[in-house]
């Protein structure tokens, strides 16, 4: 059986008519015979939603009981028995109650699909799991109901239903995406210009991504190598060398004329895996690129063109910027080089070849020896020393042949390679030459030779013996690069596992290269002006700080190291114990790259870290102002009313009429007066000025007062407070504010009939006060959740107040040294359990109330 396909309908935000659209595509197929059923569609309350739906078959809904609530959910069973071809079902992302067979609503579109049933489903850009923190960075909201970007990724369509923010705000003025009281408050909440728009950014983004692997599938698919320019990407060749910065800037300036271009770095490191390009400097053309926007990628190749245009087109560039040559005339005359064979093979690929300051230079590399200088001398001594004894060796002995000679002195010279080298071996093939052509080659004692042959075995015993030499040289700089690369790469690895292991990166980055390489300390100095490479600055101690230090007495001066590694511009790294070999130097410019990005991110962090509460600020008063532009506006609109009725002259009210519309007025204050005062104290306990003045209260006084308070709904509620509890330690006034929230949100969420239940009770120097309700309760995983200023469970009701009552008493208790904690009513519903400190005997005790 076929497996169904997957339409998606992709928006930014709710109401830019992703149900609409998909409604749409199902009459459309409807009107061309298919068996179309719609399973499951919210319309929200929207008219023009609910008229869309027309004469399409529905399934009926499920109903499912959960905690004595009734909730209705897509009937999977009956729609898998009904097998239609389409079928049609809103909100992807949607989690169904427990108790249905899949938590979440996309697992039944799996089913759905795996039955052979093709789905046309929505879903906004928000409830991408992969987009969810940076929806709530952007929006101050996290979004609960996710679901997997694999899932939608594997649709066979996805099509985005977009719509400008300044016309999705005018269909919310005009009451087409939410109910009247709640459009003043999502206008200057979510339904900000700067939110919708940087959601519509990031669905046509993702977007683009996912239309970016499609084509890459297609490509794969079809073989096509090729590059098509659907989008420009940039890869910038990087050898390690000086010109690095000098290219990535220039390869970032030709991506930022294109919009939305992409900026890759890569380095080709030899297969071989011995040491290239040095490390200190790709890395800090790492930083660079990535500051840039751009990505560092690293592959491997023998052959740096073929490999250049291999990753080019693996990533379908469609420019490629080169360094023009750093060699020598000679050394282009010899070999095209990789900028100008790369460009010979680039085929529709533009290649870009920069010039720079140290183009046809020369790469003026100094060739490492190969062999230390204790061999090197010895080979030397076996060379003056040991080739005059081998000849008076061979004289003593009779009957040798020049042939035979020949070999014996080309085995000398293979020793001596072995032994010192390159410049022994060659010194040792010249001497035995001559050697030979003086004492066995006819005429002896001239340097004449009579026979062609002895010439043609002299010129072979020469040529034999600097290849040999040569061979041996390179093997032993080859052995000696490789131990040198892994030692490098073993360092490396070390250090970076203590980084990442650390809780700090800078301070364990600056603690192993301090015990790798056996120095007393380390420091990093930042500059206050441009000191790095001006040795006059260096003895001032005001132009140096030190950002960070390990190690006994770290230096504060770079004078006061024996070594010093200028990162950039501002930043040094100074060791101090021991001078470090020469060979030692690069590995440790690339611990000090390192250092200065760990020092990056600890700054970066540090400032996440401040701006957070600055954000928090700015969320809290963006909800203040829309809870007084719409919450504070109902009681204010209901008092209005019911005193210009009293006033008005145009009609006339007998009494009950009268006392009614003075309730009104009395009640609607009272709300106000409420939702004023726990405004103020939310905005005192923000600024930490909330006066606490605790005394000995007892709750057999301070229960009944708070029920008062809350007029005829709490007149049902029954309490069980012992006779004996002792006194609790709190401020009259800031414990009768919390009580007021608690008990009111307990009936708010009570079922009909079954008030909320206020027991005390002293455990451990504390007294305990519990408020029950038998209500829907809140899944654990959101208690802290609904102690956040401006927030109700689910966000869906805006018709309650502000949202503040939970959290404002959090925050009262605290202040009075106590707590309040959740905990689940056996049987359903949630308790809220408040606990405070015992009063002392000598704490004084609450006055006489009038």
């Amino acid at each position: 059986m076929a497996r169904g396909e997957l339409r998606i309908y992709l928006g930014a935000a709710p109401g830019v008519g992703k149900t609409y659209a998909m409604l749409e595509e199902a009459h459309r197929r409807a009107g061309r015979g298919t068996d179309v059923v719609i399973a499951l569609v919210e319309t929200h309350g929207r008219p023009h939603t609910a008229a869309m739906v027309g004469d399409l078959e529905q399934v009926p809904r499920k109903t499912v009981t959960y905690r004595g609530a009734e909730f209705t959910e897509m009937d999977l069973d009956a729609l898998l028995a009904r097998r239609p071809e389409v079928a049609v079902v809103d909100e992807l992302a949607h989690t169904n109650v427990p108790g249905s067979r899949h938590g979440k609503r996309w697992q039944d579109v799996q089913e759905l699909l795996d039955a052979g049933i093709t789905v046309l489903t929505t879903v906004n850009i928000q409830h991408l799991e992969s987009l969810n923190d940076v929806v709530a960075q952007i929006t101050g909201t996290t979004q609960r109901e996710t679901v997997p970007d694999a899932v939608v990724r594997a649709a066979e369509q996805v099509e985005l239903v977009d719509m400008t923010p300044e016309a999705l705000r005018r269909r919310m003025a005009h009451g087409n995406i939410y109910r009247p009281d709640r459009i003043d408050a999502a206008l200057g909440n979510y339904f900000r210009v700067g939110n919708l728009t940087a959601l519509r950014e990031l669905a046509l983004l993702w977007l683009a991504d996912k239309v970016d692997d499609q084509l890459d599938a297609y490509r794969a698919q079809q073989g096509i190598s090729a590059t098509w320019e659907t989008r420009e990407r940039v890869v910038v060749a990087l050898t390690g060398g000086p010109e690095g910065d000098t290219l990535i800037r220039r390869a970032a300036r030709i991506a930022d004329r294109s919009k939305g271009a992409d900026l890759l770095g890569v380095h080709v490191a030899r297969s071989d895996g011995l040491a290239g390009a040095d490390p200190a400097q790709l890395a800090r053309q790492r930083l660079l690129v990535e500051s840039l926007g751009g990505t560092y990628h690293q592959v491997l190749g023998t052959d740096v063109p073929a490999a250049l245009l291999d990753f080019a087109r693996g990533v379908n560039a469609t420019q490629l910027v080169l360094g023009a040559s750093r060699r020598g005339r000679f050394a282009q005359l010899l070999s095209r080089g990789v900028g100008v064979t790369t460009t010979a093979l680039s085929g529709a690929i533009d290649v870009h070849l920069v010039t720079h300051p140290a183009a046809g230079r020369g790469r003026r590399a100094p060739v490492p020896a190969a062999l230390s200088r204790q061999r090197r001398l010895l080979g030397t001594a076996l060379t003056i020393l040991g080739m005059p004894a081998l000849t008076a060796l061979l004289r003593a002995l009779p009957d040798l042949t020049l042939t035979s000679n020949i070999l014996v002195f080309l085995a000398a010279v293979v020793g001596i390679a072995l032994t010192g080298g390159l410049w022994p071996a060659l010194l040792a093939a010249l001497g035995g030459s001559l050697l030979l052509n003086w004492f066995f080659t006819p005429p002896f004692h001239t340097l004449t030779i009579a026979a062609a042959d002895n010439l043609l075995a002299l010129a072979v015993f020469v040529g034999v013996a600097i290849a040999v030499s040569g061979v041996v040289d390179v093997a032993a700089r080859r052995t000696r690069e490789a131990a040198r690369a892994s030692a490098d790469a073993q360092t490396l690895a070390t250090v970076a596992g203590s980084v990442l292991r650390g809780e700090r990166p800078l301070p364990a980055l600056l603690n192993r290269l301090r015990e790798t390489f056996g120095l007393r300390a380390v420091s990093v100095l930042e500059s206050a002006g441009m000191a790095v490479g001006r040795p006059d600055l260096g003895r001032d101690d005001t132009i140096w700080q030190v950002v960070a230090a390990v190690g006994e007495r770290p230096p504060n001066r770079p004078d006061e190291g024996e070594t010093t590694v200028p990162v950039d511009d501002r930043l040094t790294v100074v060791l101090a114990g021991r001078p470090l070999h020469a060979s030692d130097r690069r590995i440790v410019e690339a611990f000090a790259a390192q250092a200065a990005l760990a020092l990056r991110q600890e700054r970066l962090a540090a400032e996440a870290a401040t701006a957070r509460p600055l954000a928090e600020a700015d969320r809290m008063r963006t909800a203040l102002l829309a809870a007084v532009s719409h919450d504070l506006r109902t009681p204010l609109a209901s008092a209005k009313a019911a005193v210009s009725s009293l006033r008005s002259h145009d009609v006339e009210f007998d009494t009950a009429d009268q006392n009614e519309l003075l309730a009104t007025a009395d009640e609607s204050l009272d709300r106000l007066d409420r939702l004023v005062a726990n405004l103020l104290d939310m905005s005192r306990l923000q600024a930490g000025a909330l006066g606490v003045h605790p005394v000995a209260l007892g709750l057999e006084d301070v229960v009944p007062r708070a029920l008062d308070e809350l007029g005829p709904a709490a007149a049902d509620v029954p309490t069980d407070i012992p006779a004996d509890l002792p006194a609790a330690s709190a401020d009259p006034g800031l414990l009768d504010r919390v009580l007021v929230n608690i008990v009111a949100n307990a009936l708010r969420h009570s079922p009909p009939g079954q008030p909320p239940t206020i027991t005390a009770s002293a455990h451990a120097g504390q007294v305990e006060l519990r408020v029950i309700d038998r209500g829907p309760g809140i899944p654990e995983d959101q208690w802290e959740h609904v102690f956040q200023p401006f927030q109700r469970l689910g966000d869906r009701d805006n018709t309650t107040g502000v949202g503040l009552g939970l959290a404002l008493s959090r925050g009262l208790v605290e202040a009075m040294h106590g707590s309040i904690t959740p905990e689940t009513t056996p049987g359903g519903g949630l308790t809220m359990v408040l606990r405070l400190p015992a009063a002392t005997p000598t704490q004084p005790t609450e006055g006489p109330q009038e």
